[in-house]
Order: C-alpha cells, then sequence, then structure tokens
C-alpha cells in the first residue's frame, strides 16, 4: 500500500470513497502509539473504506510559553509509519488552508469541564483544540474518528462536543500504549534526558500504585460480603494482606464500594519520592474524576472514573492516567 500525501481538502474530497472513512488526528512526530491508532482504524475500516492520517500542529492549543516553536515536525517519518500502519492517505494540510484568513474569530467553547484539570494549567487549550478537531471533522468528512485514551480528557470533550453539537461521526477511544518500562508513549518523550525520563517513570508507577490500591479494596469488600460470620470475615480479610481491614472487618463490610482517597493517597506518596529525586518531578495535579464531567469523584462513587496526573520534568511537560471502575468488585479496566 501506498500512502497518499494530501495538502488541501479539495485533494481530499476528490477521492473516491467506496466505504466507510475511519479519520487518526495527529499532531505528527508519529511514534508507535499512532501506529496503534492508524491499525485499529484499519481494522474499522475494512478493506473496502479509507482511512485518513491528519498531521497538523495546531496553533490555536499552545498557550503562552509553551512549546509550539520546538514541537517536532517530521512529516517524512511520519508518512512512512502512516504508510507501515495500513493508511490509505496523510492529510497535511497548511496553516492557511485550516484557517483561511488568519485565526478564526469564532470558536468552540470547552465550557466548565474544559477549565478543570488540564484547562486550569493550560486556559484556552481545549478551546483550541476543539475548534480545530471541529474544523477537520469538517474537512475530512469522516465516518469514525479515533484519539487515543492517554489524552482522556480531550477524548470526553471531544465525544461532549460531537454529542452535543450534533456531530455526525463515531468517535472511539484507543487504550494508552506503553514503553515497555511503563511510561506513556509521548511525542514530547524525546525531550527527556537519561536522568529525567528516570524521573518520569513515577507518572505511571503512581498511577499503578493507585491502580493496585483500588484492586485491593474491591477485592476486600467483595471477599467481605462473602463470609457471613464476622470471625471468618476477619481471617480471610487477614490472608490477603489487609490486617489493619481485618480488624474492623464489620465496617469493611458496610463500606462503599472503592475508597476515593486512598487511592489518591496511594499515587501521592509515589509523586512525592519522585519531587525529592535528581532531576525532580514538579506536580502539577493528581485527581480521581468522573469521566462525564472531570469533577472529582467521592467515596460513595460508582461506575467509571480516571485516576489522571501531569507533572514536569525538567522542562518538560507529562500527562498521564488509567481507567478505573468502581463497585463491581473487580480489578481495574
Amino acid at each position: 500500500m501506498t500512502t497518499t500525501l494530501l495538502r488541501t481538502a479539495g485533494e481530499l474530497h476528490a477521492r473516491t470513497r467506496t466505504g466507510r472513512r475511519v479519520v487518526v488526528m495527529t499532531m505528527g512526530a508519529l511514534h508507535e502509539g499512532h501506529a496503534t491508532l492508524i491499525r485499529t482504524a484499519r481494522g474499522i475500516a475494512g478493506p473496502d473504506g479509507e482511512v485518513v492520517v491528519t498531521v497538523f500542529v495546531n496553533p490555536l492549543q499552545f498557550g503562552k510559553g509553551e512549546d509550539l516553536d520546538r514541537y517536532p515536525r517530521t512529516l517524512d517519518a511520519d508518512l512512512k509509519i502512516a504508510e507501515q500502519a495500513g493508511a490509505d492517505a496523510v492529510f497535511a494540510p497548511a496553516a492557511d488552508e485550516v484557517y483561511p484568513g488568519g485565526e478564526p474569530q469564532v470558536r468552540i467553547s470547552a465550557g466548565p469541564m474544559g477549565e478543570r484539570l488540564e484547562g486550569s494549567s493550560r486556559p484556552g487549550h481545549f478551546d483550541g483544540m476543539l475548534t480545530v478537531v471541529g474544523k477537520l471533522l469538517h474537512l475530512t468528512r469522516p465516518d469514525v474518528a479515533l484519539y487515543g485514551q492517554k489524552d482522556a480528557q480531550q477524548l470526553a470533550l471531544i465525544r461532549r462536543m460531537v454529542r452535543d453539537l450534533n456531530f455526525g461521526v463515531e468517535i472511539v477511544g484507543v487504550p494508552t500504549v506503553r514503553e515497555e518500562d511503563g511510561l506513556a508513549l509521548s511525542s514530547r518523550n524525546r525531550y527527556l534526558s537519561a536522568k529525567e525520563r528516570h524521573t518520569a517513570l513515577a507518572l505511571s508507577q503512581a498511577l499503578f500504585a493507585g491502580r493496585d490500591r483500588h484492586a485491593a479494596q474491591e477485592a476486600l469488600r467483595a471477599r467481605a460480603r462473602e463470609v457471613p460470620a464476622t470471625r471468618a470475615r476477619a481471617e480471610a480479610l487477614s490472608a490477603i494482606g489487609e490486617s489493619r481491614a481485618a480488624a474492623d472487618a464489620h465496617a469493611v463490610s458496610k463500606a462503599v464500594p472503592g475508597a476515593a482517597a486512598a487511592i489518591r493517597a496511594a499515587a501521592r506518596l509515589v509523586l512525592d519520592e519522585a519531587a525529592r529525586l535528581d532531576p525532580p518531578l514538579k506536580l502539577d495535579y493528581l485527581a480521581l474524576v468522573d469521566p462525564s464531567d472531570f469533577t472529582d469523584i467521592d467515596d460513595d462513587f460508582t461506575g467509571e472514573a480516571v485516576l489522571a496526573v501531569a507533572a514536569r520534568v525538567g522542562t518538560t511537560r507529562l500527562i498521564d492516567n488509567v481507567p478505573l471502575t468502581f463497585g463491581t468488585f473487580g480489578a481495574a479496566s
């Protein structure tokens, strides 16, 4: 398969469509995480469909002092990765193709949800992101669009925009791709020195610690409900390594599924240790939120949640998250 490079929407619209068009939106600097998105898109599109990868570094979503100028631009390499992963076309428009006449006067607002977490740290970021996603959805006219779950708040906002503004497109989230040591793949990882990378591992390690704590809590409550006698319940809880909880088995049996505060504390312990490394990790936020609106959850929450973290190591800002499910007495999804 030869991947075609397209520079204008006119070129894209002139292509013959026989099946579903599936779009993967990127800012370039493609890596294995993007390749996974493209391969997933290829499977959704099937042999008769079309996979289009967009490459556009959107100036609207970079704030003052952020890395727009140094953001990597590697179109030749991106074309090779896209082709190997199964893309039919790469749509790499110039800024004046996306924003004819300069920056748009009318933009899409992310609303209150876009002011939390990433939005608080990067004011205006999500307005710029949704504006370009909206424009690219109109320019590429896909049936399905794929986005990575690593940018959980971005994915949630895109889903909300598509639903609230009646875009006729299906949005699919694809699980985060990680390197062998657990670090989430990101175009910004290339900025990290060896020592900075070592410190950066604390992001995923903190999330995994929180996830493990969540799984232990769910298992405790499941076991507590299964054992009717207080004494036997205490022994069962103790056997799985929670002697403190076993000391009050009755309280555990009555507790709500999953303690949000304990999960945050387990993750925070790892991050606090990383803050003492050289170079140190400088935490921006750690949050356990409802993905429908990215507000904090409390200890009686049930359903899907996201444990999210953002931090800076040296001059590089990184984000990561893991999904958790509360109230099913199972491990994290």
